[in-house]
């Protein structure tokens, strides 16, 4: 622009004028001061123009600019380089309340009466500058976003692509613009209902949200998840759409593994089947990387389970190494509990000891997660191999963690399959498979021998002898223990191909595999010496013993239920003969388990009809022979049966579960018949009477003997009760409370075939018994058996050195009541004097009875 001259006069003229002005204008001096200030430049910078006028320009600049404004004007003015004038630039306007404003800024350059005079015209563009500034920043959002957004116009075609897009699908700008997606992006398997929804798009107004399987310009699959909004013009008319899409490859992979490896969860796949799927989809999905899943066992070892890409020797390398905090990747893992990465396995010392294995295969890093249970329990790992030295990407952590939750998954639901196992299958005492388990195992081999994959089974059943008395003696957490030790000893006495199993209680079965009579004979001799060995339980030793039955297949039977019952019945007669015995089957052993059978109905009616009786025999005082008391003695007569002797009616009860009824009764009988007898003038002092352990276990028990001599009208001292040494011995404080509770009745407690048992000197003098009662088996070999007069004296010394009355029971003969009158001995019993007697026979003998036949006075 030529610089005009222009007078003083010409100013003033055009001064109106430009105070009309929309745009502002400002004129400085030579000086550099204002001498022109409109009232479009007063709303511009939001100054008066007496604040402006006259003064330096510099005032209207950003305060950045002040100090060189009038330098780069004076250089202007005096010939250098015009750079301003006759250029319109954009200047920021800061206002004196700190707002800003832009202003289109036109120079002009005029010579008024020989001095340089500038004219500055300012339109305000501030709304154009901030329009302008967001859409820069709209096309930074659409730009540099990591989702691809195209737009379309109304024909669907492109009219835009972003960066994001162009990276994801390989195509240019060029070879996009005018373009239909749903052409451009569809392949071999994407869906074409979806792209018929996109198609119909035009003609709705919502956005629509859809997943399909694309492709980009090479071919490659993606899984993408697109948001299509739809923007009409004002009749409501289609004019562009915008499409956001973003790539869901890397998720779907991971939802479809997820979802392959819950539906083999679901189908109770193994844990091997379920961690080869994991291994093998990981491996389809991440390229390049080699995948291993390992338990950790309870021993803390290393467990291959699933490795399918590296060779069988790996894994039988890794089998049973314990971790450890130097034990590769993923033994350290699994020490630590933590991922264990190592880039460089060559020179690891992590890996010093073992890379020896994969660096032959080319395996290069190892990075081992561990897997974590919901108990917070390390159960095993699961490892990505490299065959660079690297580490694990983005994409492969994500993989991991959601790995790790499926495998966790599956451990927890094997671990809780063989939970059940074993609750179902497996006795929880001996850890011996239990009844189900048995005969699933005896179905299973009669089909195989029936196949011809073998010769012939037996099965052994057998059953402790006297384990009761164990369990009554030292309690049941000894007898459990004695359980688990007759597990042990048997499992040591078969083949690994032949079955233990506990049925329950002290009965075990046996299966032996290939096995005909003569093996099943040396097999049960082994097993009742084994049992015989004595073992601790509670710091005393123990023996034992077992009968056994033995069935043999096919000769005994073809049928399962029938050859465990014939096994059964054999060890019924083992039992017959005499503790550690064994019987084979013999049809002819049926009968006599019929007759059991019949007999134990027969009592259990008996009991109920009250055709027992109680029987007494006499007790006399070693002093004197005066009648000391009577010891009642069940009897049982049946009309087909004839007289049952005790021995074998009293272990009936105990079987049927009737020996507290019994008991029960015999104290009712027995207080009821020495009143009848006191009250017919017959003095009787007292009366024994037998109950068993199972009475005493009875809380109700005071209440009974109460109640028994209060129907009776006698007092507690016309009562003894005779106990075994399986009370003693009781640990259960119920127990020992009812014995004091009885005794708390004034009646007197004996400690029956006292010598024979577990019993000890402390429970003597802790429990209140007043009497012991020396075994019969010690009076029997008096005459000729030194061993039996040293326990008879001792036990006679020790009743009167502990102030207790001692019975000897089953005195027989002379020279045997002779030598226990010479010990003091308190009273005798026994055959010498006379049987058990049925009340009206026991009423004869005391009447015939002189008064102290046979004995002579003690000095």
């Amino acid at each position: 622009m030529t610089m005009q001259q222009v007078s003083m006069k010409d100013m003033g003229l055009f001064g109106p004028i430009l105070e009309q002005a929309i745009d502002g204008v400002v004129v400085i001096d030579h000086a550099n001061s204002v001498v022109l200030f409109n009232a479009a430049a007063e709303r511009m910078w939001g100054l008066k123009r007496e604040e402006v006028l006259g003064r330096n320009v510099s005032l209207l600049v950003p305060e950045e600019h002040r100090k060189n404004h009038d330098a780069g004007i004076d250089r202007n003015r005096h010939g250098a380089r015009n750079r301003v004038v006759g250029t319109t630039v954009e200047v920021p306007i800061v206002r004196p309340d700190g707002s800003t404003v832009f202003g289109s800024l036109s120079l002009s350059r005029t010579a008024i009466d020989g001095c340089i005079y500038y004219a500055a015209f300012v339109k305000d563009v501030t709304e154009e500058v901030r329009r302008r500034e967001e859409l820069y920043l709209l096309s930074l959002v659409a730009n540099e976003t990591d989702r691809a957004v195209i737009i379309t116009d109304r024909h669907q075609r492109i009219v835009y692509a972003n960066r994001s897009f162009i990276d994801m699908f390989g195509y240019s700008r060029e070879e996009l613009i005018g373009q239909v997606p749903s052409t451009l992006l569809a392949g071999q398997h994407t869906d074409a209902s979806i792209l018929r929804d996109l198609a119909g798009l035009s003609h709705g107004e919502k956005s629509v949200t859809i997943e399909l399987i694309g492709y980009d310009k090479a071919g490659r699959e993606l899984w993408i998840a697109a948001t299509v909004n739809p923007v009409l013009d004002d009749a409501g008319k289609l004019r562009n759409a915008v499409c956001v899409i973003g790539n869901i490859t890397e998720t779907r992979q991971t939802q479809v593994l997820q979802q392959r490896v819950l539906e083999a969860v679901a189908r109770d796949d193994d844990i091997e089947t379920v961690a080869t799927l994991i291994c093998r989809e990981v491996e389809a999905i991440a390229p390049g990387v080699v995948c291993s899943m390992l338990r950790v066992d309870e021993e803390k070892t290393l467990r291959p389970i699933a490795a399918p890409s590296l060779p069988d020797h790996y894994s039988a390398a890794i089998d049973g190494l314990p971790i450890g905090p130097s034990v590769g990747s993923c033994g350290t893992a699994a020490f630590r509990g933590e991922p264990v990465l190592v880039e460089d396995i060559e020179t690891d010392p992590l890996w010093a000891p073992y890379k020896g294995l994969p660096l032959p295969l080319g395996l290069k890093a190892c990075w081992s997660s561990p897997i974590t249970l919901k108990d917070g329990r390390v159960a095993g790992t699961f490892a990505f191999y490299y065959r660079e030295k690297r580490g694990p990407s983005a994409w492969h952590e994500r993989l991991v963690e959601s790995c790790l939750h499926l495998a966790a998954l599956a451990i927890e639901r094997h671990e809780a399959k063989a939970h059940i196992a074993q609750l179902a299958y497996y006795d929880t005492l001996t850890g011996l498979p239990n009844r189900s388990k048995l005969a699933d195992e005896i179905d299973q081999r009669i089909v195989q021998i029936d196949e011809g994959e073998g010769a012939g089974m037996a099965l052994l059943f057998l059953d402790l002898d006297a384990f009761k008395d164990v369990n009554d003696t030292l309690g049941h957490s000894a007898g459990d223990a004695l359980l688990v030790e007759v597990g042990r000893r048997l499992r040591e006495q078969v083949r690994p191909t032949d079955m233990v199993s506990r049925l329950g209680g002290d009965e075990f079965v046996v299966i032996l595999g290939s096995c005909e009579s003569t093996h099943a004979s040396a097999i049960a001799e082994r097993i009742v010496k084994a049992l015989s060995q004595p073992l601790a339980i509670d710091s005393m030793m123990l023996s034992t013993t077992a009968s056994i039955g033995i069935s043999l297949y096919p000769g005994d039977s073809a049928d399962r239920e029938e050859l465990l019952k014939h096994a059964d019945t054999a060890m019924y007669a083992a039992k017959n003969a005499g503790r550690g015995a064994y019987r084979f089957y013999d049809p002819a052993m049926n009968r006599e388990v019929e007759e059991r059978l019949r007999m134990g109905e027969a009592l259990k009616e008996s009991l109920a009809l009250g055709h027992l009786q109680l029987h007494y025999q006499p007790q006399l005082s070693g002093e004197d022979g005066k009648l000391h008391g009577l010891e009642a003695l069940a009897r049982w007569h049946h009309p087909a049966f004839g007289q049952v002797p005790p021995s074998r009616f009293i272990g009936l009860a105990e079987e049927y579960g009737l020996i507290e009824a019994i008991g029960e009764w015999a104290l009712v009988e027995g207080c009821r018949q020495v009143a009848a007898w006191r009250a017919g003038g017959l003095a009787i002092p007292s009366v024994s009477v037998n109950l068993s352990p199972m009475n005493f276990r009875n809380r109700r028990l005071p209440l009974i003997v109460s109640a028994a001599l209060e129907a009776a009208g006698l007092e507690p001292d016309a009562l003894t009760i005779e106990i075994t040494e399986g009370i003693m011995m009781d640990d259960c404080e119920a127990t020992r409370a009812t014995v004091e509770a009885v005794a708390q009745l004034g009646v007197r407690l004996s400690l029956d075939d006292f010598g024979t048992g577990y019993s000890s000197l402390s429970s003597l003098s802790t429990l209140p018994i007043e009497e012991i009662k020396l075994d019969q088996s010690f009076i029997h070999g008096l005459e000729n058996d030194q061993n039996a007069r040293a326990v008879a004296s001792a036990v006679i010394r020790i009743g009167q050195s502990l102030g207790l009355t001692v019975v000897a029971e089953g005195v027989e003969t002379e020279p045997q009541r002779r030598f226990l009158q010479g010990l003091r001995c308190h009273v005798m019993q026994g055959y010498l004097f006379a049987p058990a007697l049925p009340p009206a026979a026991l009423e004869a003998w005391i009447a015939a009875r002189a008064p102290v036949e046979g004995f002579e006075a003690v000095a």
